[in-house]
């Protein structure tokens, strides 16, 4: 790394480590929010009057309908979060960088203006504005994460840095509800996050590049406003930067686990047929989406959910409710502190698998998988640990829930990309994971209707949900198991042969 770059390129770290913390993910921290647009009484014509035995009004109402609401609006956002993952990748891979970060700011200023000035009589603007968000959010990311490029050997630590950064962006919500707390109106607050568009367009045109970061990095590499770089050169590192979309934002919600490297085949083997849609409509394919998408729906519909949660285990009690979602909101900031955790246990068997491969035969690809395989069963048992937690009615109980659910979703997202990459093909891997976000993320609309059948028919008893939701986390053990089989099976045949 040449010493004159290193100024600029540690500014370019550091202010996109600080972008992704303060704007990249904030809908997840979604509870914090409903909490302040219940107290400024939006969607609140839809609460209705409790009656009585004897047909007198009791005075207090019922606001199932308010929380459905809410429920539907950041259903739209989180399905917009994966589902435009691979399009918002596209984006970035055809357009490049500063086209990428432009629509980005456009849509993330709109969605702040459109959020700063509406009042309860045009609460519904919110279903345009939070998945606007969203996507300006996705696409803040996908150009940040290649900012790893930059410090070659220190890469996959800079991208795991970046993808907790996001995961703890929803703490944001949580500052907005404070200082909402201490007389500062909302509108000011997302004014504020407006104004913020002036930074992120700076930094646009002087601390990123027009096209993309190669990586490896070229001699004498140079970008930025403040480089001068001739058109020859940054013509050359425009053609040389041919990453995927898709793998970039992968290699970031990875927490960076490098691609295996192909196995020496015989040649007969070479020849195999390796097209798309073998993969995709493989058996091992259909394991992992099912995994993911339990999990994931678990995770969206707690979060969406969790307002009404609280409401009702602290019996209507604002105070209560307001701690217990300061304290949910303050776990989610740790998640920048979880997101390495996971890729440090991948790495450190792959590393044991590796000296027990010299003994036994088995391939590089059977280790890396072999690796994964804790990772997969980890993450499950986070999960049933998080919905047991979750689906006890105890109030004190979710503080552990908090702490649970939040080391849940930093393994998930890691997980996830990490045995793409380790399970399938390079030459797949961004059409796979585009594919099985998007798939997922039509899963992760069944959390409405969950919430609806809740609130309705059950008359606001999850119990029979819950328990079928936990039996469906129980099957997501499946995946490792047979992850699991797989290896072994691997493992005999060079015994065999």
């Amino acid at each position: 790394m040449p010493g004159q770059g290193l100024p600029l390129r540690v500014a370019t770290l550091l202010t996109g480590l600080l972008e992704c913390l303060g704007f990249a993910g904030v809908l997840f921290g979604w509870a914090s929010l409903v909490f302040v647009f219940k107290t400024e009484h939006y969607f609140e014509e839809l609460c209705e009057p409790v009656v009585g035995p004897m047909g007198n009004v009791t005075g207090e109402a019922d606001c199932k309908a308010q929380d459905e609401r809410f429920s539907l609006i950041f259903t739209l956002g989180s399905f917009m979060n994966n589902f435009m993952t691979f399009p918002a990748g596209f984006i970035f891979d055809r357009f490049k960088t500063t086209v990428a970060r432009l629509i980005a700011i456009f849509l993330y200023t709109s969605a702040t203006l459109t959020i700063a000035f509406t009042s309860a009589d045009s609460a519904l603007l919110l279903f345009l504005a939070m998945p606007m968000l969203t996507v300006g959010g996705i696409l803040f990311l996908i150009t940040n994460l290649q900012v790893g490029n930059l410090f070659g050997k220190h890469r996959s630590t800079i991208i795991t840095l970046y993808n907790g950064a996001f995961d703890s962006s929803s703490a944001v919500f949580l500052v907005i509800k404070l200082l909402y707390e201490q007389g500062v109106s909302l509108r000011a607050s997302f004014i504020f996050l407006s104004v913020c568009s002036a930074w992120h367009v700076g930094r646009t045109f002087l601390l990123m590049p027009r096209g993309h970061i190669p990586y490896p990095l070229p001699p004498n590499y140079s970008y930025g406003g403040f480089s001068v770089c001739s058109l020859h050169s940054r013509t050359d590192t425009t053609e040389g930067e041919k990453n995927t979309a898709e793998s970039d934002k992968v290699e970031m919600q990875t927490k960076e686990f490098p691609p295996a490297k192909e196995e020496t085949l015989e040649p007969g083997r070479k020849q195999e047929h390796r097209s798309f849609w073998r993969y995709a409509l493989s058996q091992r394919f259909a394991c992992h989406l099912v995994w993911l998408s339990v999990i994931q729906l678990w995770h969206y519909l707690f979060i969406g959910t969790l307002n009404s949660l609280l409401t009702n285990l602290a019996g209507g009690d604002r105070a209560l409710v307001s701690t217990y979602t300061n304290a949910f909101a303050i776990t989610q900031f740790f998640g920048v502190l979880c997101a390495p955790w996971n890729g440090l246990l991948m790495d450190r068997l792959k590393q044991k698998y590796q000296k027990e491969a010299k003994n036994t035969g088995s391939s590089a690809t059977t280790v890396a998988l072999r690796s994964a395989v804790p990772s997969l069963a980890l993450t499950s048992l986070l999960c049933l640990g998080f919905a047991l937690c979750a689906s006890v009615p105890i109030l004190p109980l979710q503080y552990v829930t908090f702490i649970l659910q939040v080391i849940s979703r930093s393994f998930l997202y890691g997980g996830n990309a990490a045995f793409l990459t380790l399970a399938f093909p390079s030459e797949h891997f961004g059409k796979l994971f585009g594919l099985v976000m998007a798939l997922s993320a039509i899963v992760s609309l069944l959390q409405f209707p969950i919430f609806t059948f809740i609130r309705g028919p059950l008359q606001n008893d999850p119990l029979y949900v819950n328990v079928m939701l936990i039996l469906a986390t129980v099957l997501t053990f499946v995946h490792p198991i047979m992850v699991y089989w797989e290896c072994r099976q691997e493992w005999g045949s060079p015994a065999t042969a």
